[in-house]
């Protein structure tokens, strides 16, 4: 399969109809029509409406789903889960099977929201929210994220042993920065010190990029700090996360707290971060993937656009708006990095992470890739290593 081949099955798995596919596979320098990218998928066997997976294989999948932090997500979210796996099956199927294998579930998720306040901004890269998540900050677990205000999408979502030193919290945005090749025109965030590198950083930008990059005559300072109230698009995103895998790891480690397993000192911590860190990471970058790629409905009370976050951050102009990001300069750039730091190791403390390196070789053992081996993993090093100590 050649890379065109590889674009267009990627991009059909992650659920985009074939005017978005279209306009991704411009991004990558394939100019297609639509009638091309017809056959295309027609030779590829990519179909919506045809050739549908058994439904046995989507029973065994919803049910692997539901034994995890699966289990939080409704029909939607998890046909989209389905597409991005391969699956061919329809909404309404996936809706109808979650009834029949999760009708506690299914009662549970069946809430309303009021609507929330009004919010304006003018385009992608326009104005970043940032934020950290601290629900799971008492088992060492520190979170932090970054939206894009216009489009929703998630720029970052980062687990690692801190999310208050201002360092790491620079690395993040830096990344982000260097990836999209340019910064945003303002950052907002709440007060504290871990985002007084970020501050400086756009600030330092702002002064060293080119005068005539800032073009409209709306001025806003580079970096803006609020009230929690005012950021509140990262704020009321939270609740997705926790909707959507938060509370499960919320609830696994309260368990362990509860039997006695996790006290909540340096040792556990470490041990704990060293089991979940990567699972957790790996479950937030599917949750950004699939929060980037689903559809946001219209609401006549919103004045930001509807359809899928990646393309409106992408494509700014279906909407009748532009992308304002800025364009840095690579020894501006450089210069910004040699002040971040870029988190290896995923425990608080290095002394421990050896130490569990060193059991997990004795066992025989593996890193864990599912919850519930890194659970029987957790128990197994604590043990060890509190005799050792």
């Amino acid at each position: 399969m050649n890379y065109l081949d590889n674009c267009i099955t990627d991009l059909f798995h992650l659920g985009l109809k074939k005017d978005e596919i279209l306009l991704f596979l411009i991004k990558h320098g394939y100019y297609l029509s639509r009638s091309s990218l017809k056959r295309h998928l027609k030779r590829l066997h990519l179909y919506r409406r045809k050739n549908f997976t058994s439904i046995n294989d989507v029973i065994s999948f919803l049910e692997s789903q539901l034994l995890g932090s699966g289990r939080l997500h409704g029909y939607k979210w998890m046909h989209l889960k389905c597409l991005h796996s391969g699956i061919i099956i329809t909404q309404e199927t996936v809706r109808l099977l979650l009834n029949i294998i999760d009708p506690h579930g299914v009662s549970l998720r069946r809430k309303r929201k009021l609507n929330s306040r009004q919010y304006f901004n003018k385009g992608p890269n326009f104005l970043w929210h940032m934020d950290g998540y601290d629900k799971l900050k008492p088992y060492g677990i520190c979170i932090s994220g970054c939206i894009d205000g216009y489009s929703r999408k998630v720029l970052w979502l980062k687990a690692s042993s801190t999310n208050n030193d201002p360092k790491v919290i620079a690395g993040y945005y830096i990344e982000n920065v260097r990836y999209l090749k340019g910064f945003p025109r303002t950052v907002r965030a709440d007060m504290g010190t871990e985002n007084g590198y970020v501050e400086d950083i756009q600030i330092y930008f702002h002064e060293t990029a080119a005068v005539n990059q800032i073009t409209d005559a709306y001025t806003v300072p580079p970096f803006i700090y609020g009230t929690s109230q005012n950021n509140q698009r990262i704020e009321s995103w939270w609740s997705i996360l926790r909707k959507h895998c938060g509370q499960y790891w919320m609830n696994l480690f309260s368990r362990l707290k509860d039997d006695g397993l996790f006290t909540g000192n340096i040792v556990d911590k470490s041990i704990l971060q060293f089991c979940f860190m990567d699972i957790i990471q790996e479950e937030l970058n599917n949750v950004v993937l699939e929060w980037n790629m689903h559809l946001i409905r219209k609401n006549r009370h919103s004045n930001c656009p509807s359809g899928r976050p990646d393309v409106i951050f992408n494509f700014p102009q279906i909407h009748n708006s532009r992308d304002h990001l800025i364009v840095v300069e690579e020894e501006h750039l450089q210069i910004c990095e040699e002040e971040c730091v870029f988190l290896d190791c995923p425990c608080s403390n290095n002394d421990v992470h050896d130490l569990c390196k060193i059991v997990l070789d004795e066992l025989g053992s593996d890193k864990p890739t599912d919850p519930f081996y890194a659970l029987n993993l957790y128990k197994e090093l604590r043990d060890e290593i509190l005799t050792l100590l």
